[in-house]
């Protein structure tokens, strides 16, 4: 791992402030001093040092959050509204949240201090997919469906999804979409290009994370072989 990474993994400093401190020799790898940029460590072995105190890496953490409508995913609200962070525990102030969801979606959001990972899973160029659940005005057709996959312009470019179904004994007004891009709003803006402005919005899925019966409001720890699932995509 690259000692800048391994600063930054460590909350010590961001990946730019931790290129700063190795320049101005406030950092030892093993009791030297080390400014020069591209040298490796081994959490494992090497003993890293800020100021001659040791800098350790916390342990890896993935949380799933069922984020309700009403709460938004940041840290404060400049209104005084609720935040994701209201609804963890004390402790989960460094996880950073994959993927944004805006005030009125609700559904999964996972929550993790694995920065790297966090990069990797919501970059378009890895095409992780995202499944949505929606209730809109006005029945769905299959014509509409067809569209969809084909692709509407939105205002940022041409957007499609890759999969889009009504769900079986659901609504006629009900849809599932499986999108990949993670653009802003992207769900809200392409039903409402096909004429079905979003009622209702919940994210059931990121790549192989599944929401399941999690109530809205509780959250979970990860299990180490979804961690595990969640690496392979992006690998």
């Amino acid at each position: 791992m690259r000692l800048q990474k391994y600063l930054s993994r460590s909350g010590v400093a961001s990946r730019r402030q931790a290129e700063a401190l190795i320049a101005a020799g406030r950092v030892q790898v093993n009791g030297a001093v080390v400014t020069a940029m591209g040298v490796t460590v081994d959490p494992s072995r090497d003993r890293v040092e800020l100021d001659g105190k040791p800098v350790d890496l916390p342990s890896v953490r993935w949380v799933l959050l069922h984020k309700p409508a009403g709460v938004l995913t940041t840290r404060r609200d400049p209104g005084g509204g609720p935040t994701v962070y209201d609804l963890l525990p004390r402790g989960t102030g460094g996880l950073r949240y994959v993927g944004r969801l805006d005030r009125d979606t609700e559904g999964l959001l996972l929550m993790t201090n694995e920065g790297d990972l966090v990069h990797r899973l919501t970059h378009p160029s890895f095409q992780v997919e995202r499944e949505y659940w929606a209730e809109v005005k006005g029945a769905v057709d299959p014509a509409t469906l067809r569209r969809l996959e084909e692709g509407v312009v939105l205002d940022d470019g041409p957007a499609r999804a890759r999969r889009a179904w009504r769900p079986r004994g659901g609504a006629p007004d009900q849809i599932r979409l499986i999108l990949t891009e993670g653009r802003k709003r992207e769900v809200r803006r392409l039903l409402e290009a096909v004429g079905h402005p979003v009622r209702r919005l919940r994210r059931e899925r990121f790549g192989p994370v599944r929401l399941g019966d999690l109530a809205a409001g509780r959250w979970r720890e990860l299990e180490e072989d979804e961690i595990n699932e969640l690496r392979r995509a992006v690998t």
